[in-house]
């Protein structure tokens, strides 16, 4: 990847790898935005982008985001990303009690379809063709997978890890963090499988694979800049 051209930085991470700090610290680092799953379907609800509705704005001669963003407002725009980065990682947002309500990326296959999976990836090519950006979710690596200048992430950690991770951001036991784990897990992966016929923990989709085991989230940014050189 060449940083000094328009890039794409994708990050598909396990929950309690830290993988979501780490892709916002790492926007941080290099004045790049930094999109989630999220965000994305925000902005679909909030604006109708319907997949007609993005083929009208890609009809137009300049790029559909640039024109977007500029018909919508930044302050617009910006307000909605600033309200859905309230809460950095889900992890540290969720009360095991309600964890049957996470965020509709943890949960995609109740509430996604293919049209609607279709108007996302058109929001996610719209914004790379327009910006140099670092874009955290599962479908990245295949989203991107024909991009010319595209960087592509897994963040992995030991179940440990991640169990311990998980207890301490929401203050729950061992066993509670575990059925976490284990059902977003398996939402994630039925989701990449649907959608791109792939498993998310192929390392064939990948052009770097960091486990956080024994790391922070600085030292994996700090990986991950080096990587990039």
């Amino acid at each position: 990847m060449n940083k000094n051209e328009k890039f794409v930085i994708t990050i598909n991470r396990e929950l309690g790898s830290g993988g979501h700090t780490v892709g916002r610290k790492l926007a941080e680092k290099l004045d790049v935005e930094f999109y989630n799953k999220t965000l994305i379907k925000e902005l679909q609800k909030k604006f109708n982008l319907s997949v007609e509705e993005i083929e009208r704005l890609k009809g137009r001669e300049h790029g559909w985001w640039a024109d977007f963003k500029r018909n919508m407002g930044e302050s617009l725009l910006y307000t909605t990303m600033e309200d859905t980065f309230m809460y950095p990682d889900m992890a540290s947002t969720v009360l095991y009690s309600n964890y049957h309500k996470l965020h509709e990326e943890d949960y995609p296959n109740l509430i996604d379809t293919d049209e609607v999976f279709q108007a996302e990836t058109e929001i996610l090519k719209g914004i790379a063709e327009d910006e140099s950006c670092i874009i955290a979710g599962r479908s990245g690596f295949y989203v991107f997978r024909d991009h010319p200048n595209h960087l592509s992430i897994l963040i992995q950690a030991s179940l440990p890890h991640r169990i311990d991770r998980v207890m301490r951001k929401q203050n729950i036991s061992e066993e509670e963090a575990r059925k976490i784990i284990e059902k977003v897990d398996k939402m994630r992966e039925n989701y990449v499988n649907r959608y791109t016929h792939s498993s998310r923990y192929d390392t064939r989709n990948y052009d770097l694979v960091i486990s956080a085991d024994g790391k922070t989230e600085d030292e994996m940014v700090n990986i991950i800049v080096k990587y990039i050189g």
